[in-house]
């Protein structure tokens, strides 16, 4: 990624944020592995990443710490770099997290621990993220960052399938105990995670869930796309969700928020 002074926004964030593209979660995070698949978009499903809205946007918004933009520009060298959160999306993420004052996060796909970062910086001393993630090798990119932000003793990582820390945290008796969780993982299991993440939630808390216009592909689900099928499915079923309310936000590759009632 370019070299750019700590504390700015140039106008070169948007070539990092670009590459990183929007969190297209290509199901090596937290569950089966599969060849990623091609994305049409790099800033946005609704305002493309060349648009000059885009840039407008991010120079207007953005303030990032500077070790999360440290963890982003390495992440941005990573051939799997579109897999990662983009930096605007994140923000939103740690500004709720704050605002309602979470102390216990559930994350379901790390990556290289960028959003885990984000969120661990607003989280009190005491609070925790439960990180989930079947792959290590991408993780200790970020955990240096982690240790260097002095956030480490906040984030309890987890390598293993993500349905099996979910299960093990309702069987320990955690059950309404989490404040938010952020789903961004194999599409597939949305479905499952995003039920396991409903019991363990508080009432009030907040359920993030990622990459729900999959680049436009939800809209003609091809039949033997089950990622998109999955996905499809999980909108049309929160949409009648009489337990949370929800808003679909064009953000990124689009995010869910579903507010436990």
């Amino acid at each position: 990624g370019p070299e750019m002074p700590l504390f700015s926004v140039p106008k070169e964030v948007a070539v990092g944020t670009a590459m990183l593209g929007v969190a297209f979660a290509t199901g090596m995070l937290a569950g089966k592995r599969r060849p990623p698949l091609p994305h049409a978009h790099g800033g946005g499903v609704i305002i493309g990443k060349s648009s000059p809205l885009w840039q407008y946007i991010l120079d207007h918004s953005l303030r990032e710490h500077p070790i999360l933009k440290k963890l982003r520009l390495l992440t941005a060298d990573h051939p799997w770099s579109k897999m990662m959160v983009t930096c605007d999306q994140a923000q939103l993420m740690a500004n709720l997290v704050k605002l309602i004052k979470a102390k216990k996060v559930i994350e379901i796909g790390v990556f290289t621990g960028y959003n885990t970062l984000n969120m661990a910086l607003v989280l009190p001393d005491n609070g925790r993220v439960i990180a989930c993630d079947i792959n290590e090798d991408y993780v200790k990119i970020g955990k240096p960052l982690w240790k260097e932000a002095g956030v480490e003793h906040k984030i309890d990582l987890r390598i293993k399938p993500a349905i099996q820390t979910l299960d093990e945290l309702l069987a320990s008796g955690e059950a309404e105990t989490f404040d938010f969780a952020f789903i961004d993982a194999d599409k597939e299991s949305c479905n499952e995670y995003y039920e396991k993440c409903l019991r363990l939630i508080k009432k009030g808390g907040i359920i993030a869930i990622d990459n729900v216009l999959w680049s436009g592909r939800v809209l003609k689900p091809r039949k033997d796309d089950l990622a998109t099928q999955s996905i499809h499915h999980l909108n049309e079923k929160l949409l009648r969700d009489a337990r949370v309310n929800i808003s679909m936000l064009p953000m990124g590759d689009g995010v869910t928020l579903a507010f436990k009632l």
